[in-house]
């Protein structure tokens, strides 16, 4: 099934930057957020010169304001009359080892890379079981599969959350028109880890949105 209508949240850059463009040529209509709105308005110019018969809209979201994502959310299918597809893209991934004086950062990875992506889930589902058809698809990483280290501990344990909520969602809707999909990508070079020097098995962004 073609699903011609596309709901991508953190948009500005990284992976979600970088599917917009893949979507974008193949004809895709776009929906498109994050916090700095401005790099979202200059994507949209981008696909727009790649694209010129699909349509873009664009809209600020900080996936961390709740209420927001509903509105938002609502607000883009109002646009497009429907939604086919929704991404749950937006994360971060800030922290330290545990008991070294970061909790701050460590709760905040936390709380956008799950319980964020918990709002956005519900405000895709809602939209999802009001059309009776959608497909869910949620961006968690390879990180989920085993625990990490250091700067990566608690952002593989919300991956693994995020992994979760996703396989008994889709349990949960066996049977029903509605997908759900989550994709494990391996390590992709974004302004997540572009501090981090020595990383094994990276690619670039382009590399790892085509594949």
């Amino acid at each position: 099934m073609t699903r011609n209508n596309i709901l991508i949240t953190g948009a500005s850059s990284g992976l979600g930057r970088g599917m917009a463009l893949e979507f974008a040529k193949m004809g895709r209509n776009l929906a498109l957020c994050a916090r700095r709105v401005e790099r979202v308005e200059a994507l949209r110019d981008e696909l727009v010169a790649i694209n010129p018969n699909i349509k873009v809209f664009v809209r600020a979201l900080d996936v961390d304001n709740h209420d927001q994502v509903f509105e938002v959310f609502n607000a883009f299918k109002q646009d497009m009359g429907s939604i086919d597809r929704v991404i749950v893209n937006a994360g971060m991934g800030k922290g330290a080892s545990l008991g070294t004086g970061y909790f701050h950062a460590n709760k905040q990875t936390a709380v956008t890379n799950f319980v964020s992506a918990i709002a956005q889930c519900e405000a895709a589902m809602e939209i999802f079981r009001e059309q009776n058809a959608g497909h869910l698809v949620t961006i968690s990483s390879i990180a989920a599969i085993r625990g990490a280290r250091r700067a990566m501990t608690v952002y593989a344990a919300t991956k693994a959350a995020v992994s979760s909520l996703s396989e008994g969602l889709r349990i949960d809707l066996l049977g029903s028109p509605i997908e759900v999909t989550t994709i494990h990508p391996g390590f992709i070079r974004s302004e997540i880890n572009e501090k981090v020097k020595k990383v094994p098995f990276i690619v670039d962004t382009e590399t790892g949105c085509k594949a």
